[in-house]
């Protein structure tokens, strides 16, 4: 009997990261019978095939074929055709531990009114970090985490005596996030929302958040557990200081949009008018000219700053 499935998005991969994700799938603890994978192919040219991974990827492995381009869409394709009551989500740059999959079963069995998990994301990178890089201030734009070796389970969307919703610190990130079917229906059975979710080039990542946000707000938990974890591969490209600029930009203004969306900001709206001087106010405040983290810096208030701008 299926109990999970395994749903890896991808558009134009890196072959050689793909092979290594799908290899880590080979060899997991849970026996393939358990399980499932699919292989959303998102409009890659060329196209994938299950053909030109046999000596990598799992038996299991099924590919589908989205042509919408966008993570959202691609996730859509594949929970539509999964059969397992639970979905992992894993990246094509991901390598999960060898017990991830068992580890994912055991933690929904353990908490019961948790609807998504999430654990460990550590960096493989092709050049090492050293100790005191300015890189390390904006890992966790990069889907890094470690956050400790305890649960951590929320306690509902509104706190009391808040005056709005509330997003755990320590919610699922995208990379080997895990997922009870029931508890996504109301996002999965709703028109796909106007938000901005990775689509080709570009670095907005409202999705994830946005499925967060449904399932609370269906009344189930969500959980960060450590004995989950996985490894995820960051090439030098994406440490470089224009590539940080722009995610950190896109990430910040879709952030504060769907937060917007899920009566979820502590912040309030603002006019467009206001974006150049505010944009330029920002660029003295973080001096953004000075080194490469300022600029980093300066692009994310621009990104706040966007996000908040009234429809």
């Amino acid at each position: 009997m299926i109990a999970l499935t395994v749903i890896i998005c991808a558009h134009d991969p890196h072959p050689g990261r793909l092979v290594r994700t799908l290899a880590a799938l080979r060899g997991q603890t849970l026996p393939p019978s358990r399980w499932e994978t699919l292989l959303v192919d998102n409009a890659s040219t060329p196209a994938l095939t299950a053909s030109g991974f046999t000596d990598s990827a799992p038996p299991n492995l099924r590919t589908l074929l989205e042509p919408r381009l966008g993570l959202t869409s691609a996730r859509r394709c594949g929970m539509h055709a999964a059969t397992g009551e639970l979905i992992v989500f894993v990246d094509d740059d991901n390598v999960l531990d060898p017990d991830y999959l068992a580890q994912t079963l055991a933690a929904f069995e353990r908490l019961p009114r948790v609807g998504a998990i999430g654990g460990k994301s550590l960096p493989e990178f092709s050049s090492p970090l050293p100790a005191d890089d300015w890189h390390r201030e904006f890992l966790p734009l990069l889907a890094l985490r470690d956050l400790g070796e305890s649960d951590l389970v929320s306690t509902g969307l509104r706190p009391p005596g808040s005056t709005h919703n509330h997003y755990p610190a320590f919610a699922p990130i995208g990379a080997g996030m895990a997922l009870r079917r029931v508890a996504t229906a109301s996002w999965l059975n709703q028109p796909p929302s106007t938000l901005s979710d990775r689509s080709g080039p570009q670095l907005t990542s409202a999705g994830d958040n946005d499925i967060i946000l449904a399932i609370l707000r269906a009344g189930w938990e969500i959980a960060y557990v450590p004995t989950l974890s996985l490894k995820h591969i960051i090439p030098d490209s994406r440490l470089e200081t224009a590539y940080l600029a722009r995610l950190n930009r896109s990430i910040q203004k879709s952030w504060l949009q769907v937060l917007a969306l899920h009566d979820a900001t502590p912040w309030p709206p603002i006019a467009h008018w206001t974006l150049p001087l505010r944009t330029l106010k920002a660029w003295f405040t973080h001096r953004a000219w000075q080194r490469p983290a300022n600029h980093i810096r300066w692009q994310g208030a621009c990104g706040h700053f966007e996000g908040r701008v009234q429809p």
